[in-house]
């Protein structure tokens, strides 16, 4: 075995959050007021250009999420190689079949307040699906290729003094461009900021925390800054805005202050305890205040080391963490901070406490709230390097944007205390040969130089390969995307002494869905494009969840994994990616929608340490299959239970390690259906029945439930309440197979704004309000207005009693 090297990196702080009109500084979000419209229109540049016709939008806008499906969109003739494909065959779902291809443009204006000579205009995009060239009064400013990417430009030199000012933005979104959803449009926010010449740089505050003790932190602040004879004071707050220091310096080294200050007694970032203190930077001119930011950080402490694994703050402990594309279901890809916060609800109830972006740079407001409610963060950068696994790729811009690319990730994201490790690239075609290497070492050194607290990871797919070459031995973290077969051997020959989990198990399902015989299976096909959610079923390439518990329950030099997906996604449909109508994933432990499919209480059993985990699988309505072998699963995080069927003892089943299903599941096997009632009673070591749970066979289907996840929206025109309905019968028991087509209306102070039913095969459109239910359940967005009151939401379907539901937005 090599010698193994111990990986340290210690950091860091939190995200940049300045006040709308901070003193000397105004940062203006332009949401409204949009133009939007799709073709060339080769004019649409100029400063009065008539775009009276043209759509009305807000932005953040995803263009293509309207639909309608269609088999025909970007459908491709591929070998899939991370598959294993050799042979090219059809594929139609895989980027969603949504109409995300295509030129399209958006137009703006706005004004600069109090704009004079001595003042300069930023102009910042937080992502623009894709390759956007920006105009300001009919002249261009500047383009930028990465559609993932933040980006701003400084635009003082165009804007007028004056009156109004013309923004024009040309998309263009290339087929073969995307191994999922991509989206389209201006998906994340656009903001303008107008400062003082003398002033604090975009993205110029560096906060780390290079030295962590119980008494005492170091909490060093670097700032680099655009001026002459300037001056920083900065006031640190704790949670509750009580100044606990404060520290001011006109020591300049070159355009940059450093400030090393003291915070006594520190509160320490976790997952379980995500304290966020503020620091306040003030610029100053002799006594005149020029520029001011607030940035929100948190202290902590990450070390790698060989064979033990990770520490948080000198604990050591794994990453239960899942990957995440960045589309939102039924919203598409238009950020949304109340989805994306009902995400991460969901997963923490789920016990998960890190999140993969896979496989692009998260967005600002996701990073937020993972600070905010304590979730690690591996943050991703590419899919592809110099070699494509698309046509129209990253790779066409790798050489000449990858270094930049990564400069604005770093800088934009650093402050963030959820980020403990960056990912320059997942399952990249260079992993073989020694341009390869190169190109992995010199994206690593890219990450050091902008950021030396971290390090930096890659999701290897071809281990061998990269065994072979040096490939991951370079890496600070070796990650294996899936290959559970080779950690041994990864581990005896990489030096690091560690080995994670960057993308893990694939296993395949469809919520409430169950096929029979219950057995294990590779690439399973069904007639009806559904997978079964006993949770046996993966890809040729992939895993069952239980052989990844394994390593990491066994292996103390296993630092974690992050599971294939938290969610459905749109597109890539494995396994039917070469059926039609499928055009999402059944990767999720979640569905498209949100709701948790049966494999949710599996890793929620092991993961979930706080709370008890009980959860009876399949649902009990099985007309026709009366005496026939139905399998009971449970998923517990008791190690036995005694099964019963209408009042008889099937057995107790105790985890064994028997298989590795048996050692984390309990089942029965030879369980006859028959109407009725299935109760399960756990018991706790001693023996001592501790919890129950059953499930009953549904009666005929009477009215419609409604659930919403928040009660009080915000008045502001972007909240959302996502209303789960289900079926139920005369005794409230949920109808798992009701299939009813749906309608939804919206009265009050809000609207309708999505469906979605987690069908993978569905073609209903999302924004269309009436639906389909799928395995009895599906989901309602209802969107606030920016009037304040009472927002009503009833839903109607066909022989069903109606379902209102009430709330308010304040």
């Amino acid at each position: 075995m090599n010698t193994k090297k111990s990986v340290f990196f210690t950091a860091i702080i939190v995200f940049t959050s300045i006040c709308i009109y901070a003193q000397k500084r105004a940062i203006i979000e332009l949401n409204n007021g949009w133009k939007f419209s799709k073709g060339k229109k080769e004019l649409a540049f100029q400063k009065n250009f008539n775009d009276a016709n043209w759509e009305s939008v807000s932005v953040p806008h995803d263009w293509a999420i309207y639909g309608p499906f269609d088999k025909e969109i970007d459908k491709q003739i591929a070998a899939i190689e991370q598959n294993g494909e050799k042979i090219a065959t059809e594929k139609t779902g895989r980027t969603g079949s949504l109409p995300y291809i295509g030129e399209a443009w958006y137009r703006n204006e706005f004004s600069t307040p109090n704009f004079d000579k001595n003042k300069k205009v930023i102009l910042l995009f937080e992502g623009a699906m894709s390759e956007p060239k920006v105009f300001i009064n009919g002249e261009k400013v500047g383009e930028w290729n990465y559609g993932y990417n933040y980006f701003y430009f400084d635009i003082t030199d165009y804007v007028a003094d004056n009156g109004k000012n013309s923004l024009a933005v040309h998309l263009s979104n290339l087929g073969e461009s995307s191994r999922w959803y991509p989206g389209a449009g201006l998906y994340r926010k656009v903001k303008l900021i107008v400062k003082n010449k003398e002033s604090i740089d975009q993205w110029g505050t560096f906060i780390t925390t290079p030295i962590v003790a119980v008494d005492l932190a170091k909490v060093t602040i670097k700032t680099k800054v655009s001026g002459e004879n300037l001056r920083i004071r900065t006031i640190i707050k704790d949670v509750n805005g009580n100044e606990i220091a404060i520290n001011e310096t006109s020591t300049l080294f070159g355009n940059e202050f450093e400030q090393n200050i003291a915070v006594k007694n520190p509160h320490l970032w976790s997952p379980e305890t995500p304290y966020l203190y503020t620091a306040t930077s003030q610029i100053y001119v002799g006594d005149v205040l020029k520029d001011e930011t607030t940035t929100r950080f948190g202290i902590r402490t990450i070390k790698y080391e060989a064979n033990k694994g990770f520490s948080l703050n000198g604990e050591v402990r794994k990453f239960k963490g899942v990957c995440l594309h960045h589309d939102l279901g039924p919203i598409g890809t238009a950020i949304n901070k109340a989805a994306l916060r009902r995400q991460l609800t969901i997963l923490k109830d789920l016990g998960c406490n890190a999140i993969r972006s896979s496989h692009n740079m998260p967005s600002l407001e996701q990073l937020e709230l993972c600070d905010e409610m304590g979730f690690m963060f591996l943050a991703e950068s590419f899919d592809e390097w110099a070699k494509p696994k698309v046509k129209n790729g990253y790779h066409r811009f790798f050489d000449t944007d990858a270094e930049k690319d990564i400069v604005n990730l770093v800088q934009a994201t650093r402050n963030h205390p959820s980020i403990v490790m960056w990912s320059s690239g997942n399952e990249v075609p260079d992993q073989w040969g020694t341009e390869g290497v190169k190109r992995a070492k010199w994206l690593q050194d890219i990450f050091h130089r902008e950021d030396p607290t971290r390090p930096v990871t890659v999701g290897m797919d071809q281990v061998k390969a990269t065994m072979a070459s040096g490939f991951g031995a370079l890496m600070d973290i070796p990650g294996l995307n899936y290959r559970v077969h080779l950690y041994e051997e990864a581990f005896g020959k990489f030096p690091q002494g560690f080995i994670l989990g960057s993308e893990t198990a694939s296993t395949v399902s469809s919520r409430g869905v169950y096929k029979f015989p219950v057995v294990k299976a590779v690439s399973k096909q069904y007639d009806d494009f559904q997978s079964s959610s006993y949770d046996l079923e993966y890809c040729s390439w992939s895993n069952l969840p239980e052989d990844d518990f394994i390593l990491q329950d066994d292996k103390p030099w296993v630092i974690g994994e992050f599971v294939w997906t938290g969610f459905d996604y749109l597109g890539e449909p494995t396994p039917y990616d070469e059926k039609w109508p499928s055009r999402s994933s059944y990767f999720g432990i979640s569905d498209l929608a949100g709701l948790p499919k049966d494999r949710f209480y599996l890793y929620r059993s092991r993961w979930n340490t706080n709370d008890k985990t009980l959860h009876i699988l399949p649902h009990w309505n099985w007309e026709g299959r009366e005496g026939q072998t139905t399998p009971v699963f449970v998923y517990t995080n008791y190690e036995s239970a005694e099964l019963f069927v209408n009042g008889k003892s099937m057995g107790i089943q105790r985890k064994n390690n028997a298989t590795p299903q048996n050692r984390y599941r309990l089942m029965w096997m030879d369980v006859k259906y028959e109407p009725g009632t299935v109760k399960v009673v756990a018991f706790d070591k001693q023996g001592k029945a501790v919890a129950e749970e059953e499930i009953h066979t549904a009666e005929k289907p009477y009215q419609l439930k409604l659930e919403v996840d928040r009660t009080n929206l915000e008045a502001n025109g972007e909240d959302l309440a996502f209303v789960t309905v289900s079926v139920v019968d005369k005794k409230g028991n949920s109808c798992p197979t009701a299939t009813q087509q749906l309608n939804f209306s919206v009265t009050g102070k809000g609207t309708y704004r999505a469906a979605c039913n987690g069908d993978a095969t569905s073609l209903e459109q999302f924004h269309l309000p009436t639906m389909k239910l799928f395995s009895g359940k599906l989901v309602v967005l209802v969107q606030s207005t920016s009037e304040a009151g009472k927002i009503e939401l009833t839903v109607t379907g066909k022989g069903l009693k109606r379902g209102k539901l009430a709330f308010n937005s304040k």
